[in-house]
C-alpha cells in the first residue's frame, strides 16, 4: 500500500507555531487516514523547534530553494536565526519518506516548510508570493509530488496514478 507524507497539523496535531493545529476536514484524507495510509510529520518540531515558536519566514521570499542552497535564511520577526532547525526537519521528512518510499506528500500550505504553491513574503506583514517551503522543496527535489490541504483530490489522481487499488474505502 502506497503511504503518504501529510503536515500532522493536518491531521490535528496542534504542532504549529502558534500552538493550533490546522485541522482538515477533507473526506478523502479522512479515508486514508482509515486505511492507514498516512504518515503525519512535522518538520519544524522534527527540526528542534518548540511548539508555541515565534512565526518564521524565508527572508525575501526567497523560497526554499533558495533556503537549501545556503542563498536564503529563514528567521523570526526579529531576527532570529532559524534555518538550521528548517534545514534538518526538512531532512528528517526526507528520511521518513525515504523510508516508507512514499511517493506524494499533502502538506499545510504557505508555511516557511510546508507550502507548495505559495510562502509568505519575509517581511511579516501577511503577504504570500508564489514559492515553496523548506521541506516542500527538498522533497520535490527528490521526486516525490507534493500537494497543499487545498488539492488533495489531484493527490489522489496522483495516488491512483501509482497505485490501482487507491479507490477510499466504502463507508
Amino acid at each position: 500500500m502506497e503511504r503518504i507524507l501529510v503536515s500532522a497539523c493536518l491531521m490535528g496535531r496542534k504542532v504549529r507555531y502558534d500552538g493550533a493545529a490546522k485541522t482538515s476536514g477533507d473526506a478523502l484524507l479522512a479515508d486514508w487516514r482509515q486505511e492507514g495510509r498516512l504518515v503525519p510529520f512535522c518538520p519544524e518540531v522534527e527540526g528542534g523547534l518548540p511548539v508555541p515558536r515565534p512565526a518564521a519566514e524565508i527572508e525575501s521570499g526567497a523560497g526554499g530553494a533558495a533556503v537549501l542552497a545556503g542563498a536564503a535564511r529563514v528567521l523570526t520577526a526579529d531576527g532570529g536565526d532559524v534555518t538550521q532547525a528548517f534545514l534538518a526537519g526538512a531532512q528528517a521528512a526526507l528520511a521518513v519518506a525515504r523510508s516508507f518510499d512514499i511517493k506524494i506528500a499533502v502538506l499545510k500550505e504557505g508555511s516557511p516548510s510546508c507550502g507548495a504553491l505559495s510562502i509568505f513574503d519575509g517581511a511579516f506583514r501577511g503577504r504570500r508570493l508564489p514559492g515553496r517551503g523548506v521541506t516542500a522543496a527538498l522533497l520535490e527535489l527528490h521526486g516525490i509530488a507534493v500537494f497543499t490541504e487545498d488539492h488533495i483530490a489531484e493527490a489522489g489522481a496522483r495516488l491512483r496514478e501509482i497505485d490501482g487499488s487507491a479507490e477510499p474505502a466504502a463507508r
